[in-house]
Formats: structure tokens, sequence, C-alpha cells
């Protein structure tokens, strides 16, 4: 949206439809933005994959929160040669659900932004993501299985499970998503007061995307590609975070859901 109403004469000053000290971050050739935009990314040793995360970051986002799960390598050293201006958060407990949690909490930003360190995923995409959010949707949710999306990194039996988990997800909680374990999504700050986050690991994704569909959000599903982990092993372990997920699925489905919360809007075209 532009704040130009109409083109100024020579001696004339433009009108706007924000006040002066509004300060507009240029996102694309046809958007701007006045919201600033934090990213979170948890890490722990993954100094070899940084450079590749960072590159494709864009220059317009307002921080960068790196929250360091006690690397024993120069993760945080590489951070900060890469983003001078990185702010970073020392992990107190374990596991990803932690880790996005003091993440965010750090975060000044009022567009929020969680990404992986291990290269899988493209910040070239954030736009899509903030795109979302300026236009109507609480919620902008990656996946990879939506039209435009793909992921090079699942197997056939993750890809089976994750199918299996999204389609009880939303059967049980009236959602229509077509990826559920994924990491890449954005959202309004405001959206931690409804979902209040309290796992520590893996399936604190799953969480989010329940707990938003009970809060009554505005969903949208940004299709998105997932691509190898450039350096290093996956923490992940298909049958063991699986049932960590069912059961963060059992234990929301016997919990109340907000009564004043508006039917969510949630738009994701399956492959």
């Amino acid at each position: 949206m532009s704040s130009f109403l109409r083109p100024a004469d020579a001696d004339e000053p433009p009108l706007t439809l924000l006040p002066a000290q509004a300060v507009y971050r240029p996102v694309s050739s046809h958007l701007a933005i006045a919201p600033p935009v934090s990213v979170v990314i948890p890490a722990m040793n993954e100094a070899e994959n940084l450079p590749y995360v960072f590159k494709t970051l864009p220059d317009w986002i307002h921080e960068v929160i790196l929250v360091d799960g006690n690397s024993t390598d120069d993760t945080v050293r590489v951070a900060r040669e890469l983003w001078p201006g990185v702010t970073v958060v020392p992990q107190r407990g374990k596991g990803k659900g932690d880790a996005l949690t003091s993440g965010f909490a750090a975060c000044t930003g009022e567009i929020i932004v969680m990404i992986d360190a291990d290269g899988s995923a493209d910040g070239g995409e954030i736009v899509s993501y903030v795109s979302a959010l300026v236009s109507g949707a609480d919620f902008a949710k990656g996946s990879r299985f939506a039209n435009g999306g793909g992921t090079d990194d699942m197997t056939p039996v993750r890809k089976l499970g994750n199918r299996v988990l999204t389609a009880i997800v939303n059967t049980k909680f009236g959602a229509r998503y077509t990826d559920l374990c994924y990491g890449y999504n954005a959202f309004w700050r405001h959206c931690l007061d409804e979902i209040a986050l309290d796992c520590a690991g893996f399936e604190v994704e799953t969480l989010m995307n329940i707990r938003v569909v009970k809060a009554g959000l505005r969903v949208q599903e940004i299709p998105s590609h997932e691509y190898n982990r450039i350096h290093g092993v996956s923490n992940l372990r298909a049958v063991r975070d699986g049932l960590r997920v069912l059961k963060v699925i059992v234990r929301e489905r016997g919990s109340r859901r907000n009564r004043s919360a508006r039917p969510a809007l949630i738009i994701g075209d399956a492959r």
C-alpha cells in the first residue's frame, strides 16, 4: 500500500495517509510496510550453515534474534560476523520449543518470523509471509504441500506420518491444513497472547498450529520449499517426535476452546 495520494506540485509536499513519523521498509517493488519484522533463529552448533541462512535474509528486516542452544562450535561468533546487529539469546533450557519461546520474548518487532538454522529454508520467502500478514492474516503458516511448495528433505515414512497427523488435526479441530509439522511460520506479535506456548520440543510447531485454530485466528498457508540440511545431522526422529506430536494433539483435544474466539479462516490449496 502506498502512502502517496496524488502527484505533488513542484512547490507542494505530498499528502500521506499516515503521520510523517511513520517509517516504511521497502519489501518488494510493489510493497512497503511500516511494522518492524523480527526473525527468530534457534541454533545449536550451526556455524557451518549460518552463512547460507543469513545470505538469504532480506535487508529490510528489523532485527535477527539468534537463540543459541549452548553451542560448542563458533555459532555465535559467525552470527555476529554475518549480521553485526544480531541479538544473541542464550538458551537456558533444552529443545526447540524452549528456544523459540526465549526468542519470541526477546523480539521488539510487531511481526515475528521463525526460521530454522540448518539452511533448509529460503529467507527470500519471508516477503510472502509478511505480505499475507499485512493483507489481513494473523498467522502465516508455511506449507510444503500447498500448491507451489515442496520438500527435498522428507523420507516416505515422514511424509506419511505428517499426512496422517495433519488429517487428524483437520478432523478434530476443524482446520484445513495441508502441512502440520513445519517450522517456517510468521505471525503478528499479539498472537503470542492467544496461543501461550508451553512445550519444549519439536512438537511446538504442531501446538502453535492447533492453538491458532482454537483461538479463531485468521490463518493463511504460504507455499514453501524445504531444502536438504546443508551441513550436519538433524536431531529429528520420526517415531519419537511423531508420538510427541500425537500426545500434543490428544492433550489439546481435551482442553477447552477459547469461547470468545471468532471462526478461523484457513486458506490452503492442497496438491
